[in-house]
């Protein structure tokens, strides 16, 4: 290869490289932040799409992802302001929060547990394994009424 070709490899290798940087560190202010309850670290949001889009890129490290949307007759919305909490096996409380928004990401230890998510005065229970070496998504679906205002 010649001299020329080289740096021009080199040069295009750069602008890659901070284009990647810039895109990784232009997300992290989009992401809401990060709370710790017990042994677990968690977020919750995405209202707007620029904070899903930053959650959406930071799923993979986390291995609990709970998802909250309401079923209309229009299709599904996303859903805010869910209490959720998740116990062990015993019954003990690993977390007890509100999620600010639809997504809710968990570092929880590996375990099985159970989750319990409301809605409108809806409760619902999924039972779950997390592993260390996993990436697990719940998805909680309620139906709602977008029509709501004018009930």
């Amino acid at each position: 290869m010649n001299k020329f070709t080289k740096t021009s490899l080199v040069a295009i290798a750069l602008v890659f490289a901070q284009a990647a940087t810039t895109s990784a560190f232009a997300a992290t202010p989009d992401l809401p932040s990060l709370h710790q309850q017990g042994a677990v670290t968690y977020l919750s949001g995405g209202v707007g799409s620029d904070q899903a889009a930053a959650i959406r890129g930071v799923m993979h490290k986390y291995p609990l992802v709970l998802e909250f949307a309401g079923a209309t007759h229009q299709g599904n919305e996303y859903l805010a302001d869910v209490p959720v909490h998740i116990t062990n096996m015993k019954g003990a409380t690993v977390l007890k929060a509100t999620a600010n928004g639809p997504f809710m990401l968990a570092s929880l230890p590996t375990g099985r547990y159970k989750i319990t998510a409301s809605y409108d005065g809806k409760a619902q229970e999924r039972v779950v394994n997390v592993s260390s070496s996993g990436h697990l998504r719940t998805l909680f679906v309620w139906q709602t009424h977008s029509d709501r205002s004018a009930s």
